[in-house]
């Protein structure tokens, strides 16, 4: 099969399924699990927004003038309190109105440890289970993206809000009460921003395909290695992991074309 990676779409089982994005249908993952899974660069890269081939990508499959100037590589996709969507301004106000000037929930979740994040309402569960979460909780839902930032901020000094990508894959599960956690973070709030709080939703529970957590694990790119791949032993995150502790990111490689052959 011949695609352009993209982000592994998911769906929320027990465990999550796994496909690799393919026009005109993609390859379900999680029967593959056990087999030998090979991924081949062609060489080529295209930009995930003007579709251009390029030499390089930027950012998480742009080409550079789309990474300068794109609204999916703004700033405030990393940094959503310099989100201006509010005011109705941006690289696309339109774009950001679609995307931004919409509902956001803040959250705390299981990954490499626990950690404090933003999303979309309606990226529920899903951004959860591309950063590998194990378990998620939202703590707070608020009517855009700058002020969903603006709570991220206020937690940032007691929660890390980012994922360490060894850890996570490694990462035996371990239950937490995420519920106190929740009232904890709550607590740690200026009075208005607990406004926002939402202490109803319930703890999300995410399990991944794995035959084994690797013990080890060594992250390898299309920049220096063509073909990538071995026996699939588990997916997690947005992470194929392969039984000689080989780890493949597909979304920092969206936009390279690869052939994928299974088997």
């Amino acid at each position: 099969m011949l695609t352009t990676l993209y982000k592994m779409p998911t769906r929320a089982e027990d465990p999550v399924r796994y496909t690799i994005w393919a026009e005109g249908g993609g390859m379900e993952l999680n029967p593959l699990l056990g087999q030998r899974l090979a991924l081949r660069h062609t060489g080529r890269i295209f930009c995930t927004s003007c579709g251009k081939q390029t030499k390089k990508s930027f950012g998480n499959g742009f080409c550079y003038p789309c990474f300068v100037s794109a609204p999916e590589a703004a700033e405030c996709i990393v940094r959503p309190e310099l989100c201006q969507a509010h005011l109705g301004l941006g690289r696309d106000p339109q774009w950001e109105r679609d995307h931004h000037l919409q509902p956001h929930v803040v959250y705390l979740a299981l990954s490499s440890g626990l950690k404090v994040g933003v999303t979309r309402t309606t990226q529920v569960p899903t951004r959860w289970i591309d950063q590998g979460a194990e378990q998620a909780i939202v703590i707070a839902t608020v009517p855009y993206r700058q002020l969903a930032g603006a709570i991220e901020v206020a937690l940032k000094a007691t929660y890390n809000d980012k994922t360490n990508w060894q850890a996570m894959l490694k990462r035996l599960r371990a239950d937490d009460d995420l519920t106190q956690r929740r009232m904890e973070a709550i607590e740690r709030l200026p009075d208005d921003l607990r406004a926002h709080a939402d202490t109803a939703s319930p703890v999300v529970d995410i399990h991944f395909p794995l035959l084994d957590v690797p013990q080890k694990v060594t992250s390898m790119k299309f920049d220096s290695n063509a073909t990538i791949g071995g026996v699939l032993t588990g997916i997690k995150g947005q992470y194929l992991i392969f039984d000689n502790h080989i780890v493949l990111n597909i979304r920092n490689h969206s936009g390279y074309e690869v052939e994928v052959v299974a088997g």
